[in-house]
């Protein structure tokens, strides 16, 4: 097994090794997240309605406060981060996520958590590397997320989610 540095984020390991979570992945976005987003940037062309690539993702009934206030009720598309070409993130550069932590969309936020409305999953994604955790850490640790921030970036996730019906900018289908 690769080395790595104790002191290198997670994240960088991870990018080592391919394809990360800011390729390839659709990022849902909150009306409060396109705005944090264009005033930081000053770009309001980093955003899209889209179906979902997987049509088994409109499937959310673990989470019916996703499944009603996310998706547009006609045709099952969601405000997501555009991605570039080749599949990276509108805000991947060389070094990382060009956005400070404050302005990043509250799904990468919480990454690799996974979450309903309920509540946080104490273990990270299936698809976060944990063998590229150092000994004695774990996964979060590795990230240097604390879980009172997991959970404050949560509340917030669905306080947001909560008001997209009252949120200008559902596409005109």
């Amino acid at each position: 097994m690769e080395t790595f540095p104790v002191e290198e984020i997670l994240c960088v390991r991870c990018a080592r090794l391919g394809k990360t979570c800011c390729q390839n992945r659709e990022i849902y976005l909150t009306s409060a997240d396109v705005g944090r987003i264009a005033a930081f940037s000053q770009r309001h062309d980093f955003t899209e309605w889209r179906v979902p690539d997987d049509p088994a993702y409109v499937e959310q009934s673990d989470d019916p406060v996703w499944e009603q206030y996310v998706f547009h009720h006609e045709g099952h598309k969601r405000r997501i981060l555009r991605r570039s070409p080749n599949g990276d993130c509108t805000f991947l550069g060389p070094a990382g996520c060009l956005l400070p932590e404050a302005v990043r969309p509250l799904v990468c936020r919480l990454h690799p958590f996974t979450y309903t409305a309920a509540g946080l999953d104490p273990e990270p994604s299936p698809d976060c590397p944990r063998q590229l955790v150092p000994d004695g850490m774990n996964v979060f640790e590795a990230l240097q997320l604390t879980i009172d921030q997991a959970l404050a970036w949560h509340r917030q996730l669905y306080e947001e989610i909560l008001r997209e019906d009252d949120a200008d900018g559902w596409p005109d289908l």
